[in-house]
């Protein structure tokens, strides 16, 4: 299925299994190939017919310093602000605890092209993406 990626086979398993939680008012667990009433509530909500799950934390999954990390969040943020976008803040979390969560952010209305841009702007090497389905879809984007 992803044979063809730069990505190790077991990065891209770690993907699939890790759980991606929204927080605040859109309170959900995403899971890759999972359908989600709540992320589908969501849509409703915001008028839209897709979003994504991205961050800027830990580049091409090397593990970064939290400042680092946290910089890079802030200026993802300053980016989906500058787009018009809402961003829900979330984290990744793999269920081994072995990885430290990373903290993300669950945008409404982001398409996939611009998911995959923002992705490869921060060198990140997937992102999670929701067609009107409401059925993340993990992307890799090398």
């Amino acid at each position: 299925m992803f044979s063809d990626s730069k990505i190790p086979s077991e990065t891209i398993q770690a993907y699939l299994e890790t759980e991606y939680f929204a927080f605040g008012d859109a309170s959900t667990a995403l899971r890759v190939g999972e359908t989600n009433p709540q992320l589908a509530a969501l849509h409703k909500v915001h008028n839209v017919n897709c979003s994504a799950f991205v961050t800027a934390c830990n580049p091409f999954s090397q593990n970064c310093s939290d400042e680092f990390n946290a910089a890079s969040q802030e200026a993802l943020a300053c980016e989906l602000k500058r787009l018009g976008l809402i961003a829900i803040e979330g984290i990744g979390k793999h269920p081994s605890g072995k990885w430290p969560g990373e903290p993300s952010f669950l945008v409404p209305g982001l398409s996939l092209e611009a998911a995959k841009a923002l992705g490869t702007q921060y060198r990140q090497n997937a992102i999670l993406w929701s067609a009107d389905d409401a059925t993340p879809q993990l992307v890799l984007l090398r």
